[in-house]
């Protein structure tokens, strides 16, 4: 019998179930150093590791066209980089 797989991916289908395409304008919004941000994923590009829908963070830096969120995971603070596609401006 073959091993059972328990990859990263294993369990989220009801979590990264995303339906739509992002519209142009959450490809081009602009976030500034210090800004809280919600990261959701889209289906437009790779993702980070699904633990990390649903987080709240706080961006530290652009790097590219991506931006650097610092989050923290448990007792941890971690910086994920994110594009802007997968990013909501926390109210």
């Amino acid at each position: 019998m073959p091993q059972k797989s328990y990859g990263k991916m294993r369990g989220t289908r009801k979590k990264l179930r995303l339906g739509e395409k992002p519209s142009i304008t959450k490809f081009l919004q602009k976030f500034a150093p210090g800004d809280a941000v919600h990261i959701h994923f889209t289906t437009s590009e790779k993702i980070q590791h699904p633990r990390f829908q649903g987080a709240t963070g706080k961006v530290i830096e652009k790097r590219g066209r991506a931006y650097v969120v610092q989050i923290r995971d448990g007792s941890v603070l971690k910086n994920l980089f994110v594009r802007p596609e997968h990013l909501k401006l926390q109210k």
